[in-house]
C-alpha cells in the first residue's frame, strides 16, 4: 500500500531503500506543516505506527541522511530512509483468511471459548490454497484479528501480523465495506419474512438507525432471498448488526460475513484458512 503520490523509491548503499513523498510546496511565509514521524510513515503506507516506532529503535530509519529519533516532528516533503532490513521483516508478515465457525471468539480467550487463531495450524489448511507461503510457528507472534466476529457468527475473519493491513481494515479513519448474509424471522414468521417485514422498517435499516447514543453511518440492506438480508456496512460496533435487527423488529438466526473490501470468503470452508494471496488488496 502506497500513498497516491506514489513516492519515488530510489537505490542508494546496499542497506537503504529512499522513498520521497511528494508533497505541495508551502506558501510563501507560511509555516511548514510537520508531523510526528511514525504517523508520516504510515500515512505514507509504509509500515503502522507502532512498527514505525520499532524500526525507529532499531535505528533503521533516517530522515534526510539523519538517523531518526523517536518521537520526532518531519516536514510533508522529508525524505525518509528505510532499511532493508525493515522491508526484509514486513515481507516476511503474514495475513491469514480464516471462515470462523460459531464458538470461537476473534481476539483473546474469554468465558471458556477459544480464540479463531487457534485453528491456525498445517491441518486446517485449505487444499486449495495456492500460496507459496510456508508454514512456519513464528507466524503465529503477533497475529492479531482485523476487526471482530461475534461468537455466534460465521464467516471471514483477518488475523495479520502487518500493521498496514490492520490500520486499512479498522483504522481510525478507515471507510472499508464489509458484507453480511443475515437469515431472519420476524415474530412467529420464519418463512417468507420479506412479504410480512414492513418497508419503512427496512428503510429504517439502511438509515435512520443509533446505537451507543450515535447515529449509525447508512448501510447497503436489502432482501437476498425471502429469509436472508444483505447488509454492507463501513463500521463494525459490536454485535452491530443484531442490534439494528433487534431494533426493527427482526431476530438474526444467522450471520455470516462473505467480503471485506475486495476480498471474498469464497469457497474457504468452515473452520479453514488460506494466505492473503499476493495479488490480493482489500
Amino acid at each position: 500500500m502506497q500513498d497516491s503520490s506514489k513516492p519515488k523509491t530510489t537505490p542508494q548503499s546496499a542497506g537503504t531503500a529512499v522513498r520521497i513523498p511528494k508533497a505541495p510546496a508551502p506558501a510563501p511565509g507560511s509555516v511548514p506543516v510537520t508531523v510526528r514521524l511514525n504517523k508520516r510513515m504510515a500515512d505514507l503506507g509504509l509500515c503502522s505506527r507502532r512498527e514505525g516506532d520499532d524500526w525507529i529503535a532499531r535505528g533503521w530509519v533516517r530522515v534526510n541522511g539523519v538517523p531518526a529519533v523517536m518521537g520526532q516532528p518531519v516536514a510533508l516533503d522529508a525524505r525518509i530512509e528505510v532499511a532493508r532490513e525493515a522491508e526484509q521483516q514486513q515481507r516476511q508478515q503474514v495475513t491469514i483468511l480464516i471462515n470462523k465457525p460459531v464458538g470461537y471468539v476473534s481476539g483473546q480467550a474469554e468465558d471458556g471459548h477459544e480464540p479463531a487463531v487457534v485453528l491456525v495450524q498445517p491441518q486446517n489448511r485449505w487444499s486449495e490454497c495456492n500460496s507459496r507461503m510456508r508454514w512456519g510457528h513464528e507466524q503465529l507472534r503477533g497475529l492479531a484479528p482485523a476487526g471482530r466476529l461475534d461468537i455466534d457468527s460465521i464467516g471471514l475473519l483477518v488475523l495479520t501480523q502487518d500493521g498496514r493491513v490492520a490500520r486499512q481494515l479498522i483504522g481510525e479513519d478507515s471507510d472499508m465495506e464489509k458484507e453480511y448474509l443475515v437469515r431472519v424471522s420476524y415474530g412467529a414468521e420464519t418463512v417468507n419474512v420479506q412479504a410480512v417485514f414492513p418497508r419503512a422498517q427496512l428503510a429504517l435499516l439502511r438509515d435512520g438507525l443509533s446505537l451507543d447514543g450515535e447515529a449509525l453511518k447508512p448501510a447497503q440492506v436489502d432482501w437476498q432471498n425471502p429469509e436472508q438480508l444483505r447488509f454492507v456496512l463501513k463500521q463494525g460496533k459490536k454485535r452491530q448488526i443484531r442490534r439494528m435487527c433487534e431494533q426493527v423488529g427482526l431476530f438474526v438466526t444467522g450471520l455470516k460475513r462473505v467480503r471485506i473490501g475486495r476480498v471474498n470468503l469464497g469457497h474457504l470452508p468452515i473452520g479453514q484458512w488460506r494466505y492473503l494471496a499476493p495479488h490480493e488488496h482489500f
